[in-house]
């Protein structure tokens, strides 16, 4: 069939697909994220997209052979950092609690309760886009950020960034930079001379 332009005008990053409006009207066409093939970065809305409209096993139309047309900038919510650069701050955090022992001595167990809470809140992260994608109970955003305060936030910023979930919600962000930024205060009063006079 002959390629089509339209706009994606909506999309459920959870669940995974969402509609394109063709241009010249129309009804939308659904698309699912299988349709764009191999892409780095996920879909977003008024993306201009290039599409062939096909059917799927149960003869539904939809569009297939998604291509981006044009890069998009967002107009709503926080521009989100670019994966690689945000997840250096995960192995700088390592690099400066060694630094701390060498210098301090901090205790053993600090390292396993970094490792275990960040391993706890990949996982709980993982779990709630699985409910959101389900449409069953979600995770209370509050103790999302509970574990990111108690020290889990490393593997918070992980999830957020290798599973897509929680990543563009500004207001969830604010909150989440604020417990990271909490933490680290915390870490530096109770493990260094840092910030003690």
């Amino acid at each position: 069939m002959k390629p089509s332009t339209g706009t994606l005008t909506q999309w459920d990053d959870a669940k995974g697909y969402g509609f394109i409006t063709p241009d010249g009207g129309g009804a939308k066409l659904f698309v699912h994220i299988k349709g764009f093939g191999l892409r780095p970065d996920r879909p977003v809305v008024g993306e201009r997209l290039g599409f062939r409209e096909g059917r799927d096993a149960h003869g539904k139309r939809r569009a297939v052979d998604v291509q981006r047309l044009a890069r998009h900038a967002p107009s709503a919510g926080p521009a989100v950092p670019h994966t690689h650069r945000v997840l250096l701050l995960v192995p700088a955090f390592a690099a400066l609690v060694l630094v701390c022992h060498l210098c301090w001595g901090l205790p053993n167990w600090l390292w396993g309760l970094y490792s275990a809470l960040s391993m706890a809140s990949f996982i709980v992260y993982a779990l709630d886009k699985r409910a959101a994608a389900r449409g069953d109970r979600r995770v209370a955003e509050n103790r999302l950020h509970l574990l990111s305060l108690a020290g889990g936030w490393p593997g918070a910023l992980l999830a957020q960034q290798t599973l897509r979930h929680k990543n563009r919600k500004a207001s969830f962000l604010r909150t989440y930079w604020a417990m990271v930024v909490l933490n680290l205060t915390g870490f530096a009063l109770v493990f260094t001379p840092l910030l003690r006079h």
